[in-house]
């Protein structure tokens, strides 16, 4: 079966990896437009976190660090970046190729177009607006690697038996395989996470901004596996909650000391 998704028309060949990217089959980074610069990545209890500042716009730079196409499937605040659907990685998404960077700067509206995305307060982000502000305030990526076609070749019959039996009990163990991560990954979404310190002020989620061309174009894309091969998560909000929640640790005051010498000096 043939998967429709979207493939980029405007992508960059890269040499480097940006420095504070996160991934292994692809890098990803949140690249803050208003104040040009990638946002720092903090890591803190097993997840990964940006800081966002209100009413700056930003975009998602994707790039894919294998030698083969890959597909990424977005997901802004629970919400499909392209289809607007509440997000599942089994939906259409990305196709980026070999080498290929890419800077996705919106919620697709077309092939040609996006709205802008943009920090902004909880309940003027897109999905709690749309009715979906339970999963505001994080960013996702689902990475499939391609399906390759089967290598064919001439044997005698019985070794044809034997191959084709063969493939056949690894396509059974590979099915079961993907049901029990299929399972696994079901319980892990479904498992309620620990409640984090209340906010100090308001969460941030992502606007939906004004329009900019951004064009895509389609094509067709068969997975290697129902399941993701990488997921990457990476959660953000204001300064000042992150730094309530133990992300970001307060700086050190240097404090006067009483006692700093043991004689007046003269002054110059």
């Amino acid at each position: 079966m043939r998967y429709t998704h979207f493939i980029l028309a405007i992508g960059l060949a890269v040499l480097t990896a940006q420095a504070q990217a996160v991934g292994s089959l692809v890098d990803i980074a949140v690249y803050d437009r208003a104040e040009n610069r990638t946002l720092p990545v903090y890591f803190h209890g097993g997840r990964y976190y940006v800081v966002g500042k209100p009413g700056n716009e930003y975009q998602v730079t994707i790039r894919n660090r294998q030698s083969a196409d890959i597909m990424t499937v977005v997901s802004v605040d629970g919400v499909n970046a392209v289809s607007g659907e509440t997000a599942h990685w089994s939906q259409t998404g990305y196709v980026f190729g070999a080498g290929v960077s890419y800077a996705i700067s919106g919620w697709r509206k077309s092939l040609q177009h996006v709205a802008r995305f943009y920090f902004t307060e909880i309940e003027n982000s897109y999905a709690a607006r749309s009715g979906r502000p339970e999963n505001v305030g994080v960013i996702g990526v689902a990475v499939f690697r391609r399906k390759t076609e089967p290598t064919v070749g001439l044997g005698r019959s019985w070794e044809q038996k034997r191959d084709a039996h063969r493939l056949e009990s690894a396509r059974s163990e590979a099915s079961a395989a993907d049901a029990v991560a299929d399972n696994a990954a079901e319980k892990t979404i479904r498992q309620p996470a620990a409640s984090p310190p209340l906010p100090v002020e308001k969460s941030l989620g992502t606007g939906h901004g004004v329009s900019e061309q951004a064009p895509v174009r389609y094509t067709n894309f068969e997975r290697a596996s129902a399941s993701p091969d990488e997921i990457i998560t990476l959660y953000y909000d204001s300064y000042r909650n992150l730094q309530a929640q133990g992300v970001i640790r307060s700086p050190a005051i240097a404090r006067p000391a009483p006692f700093p010498g043991q004689f007046v000096p003269d002054l110059n």
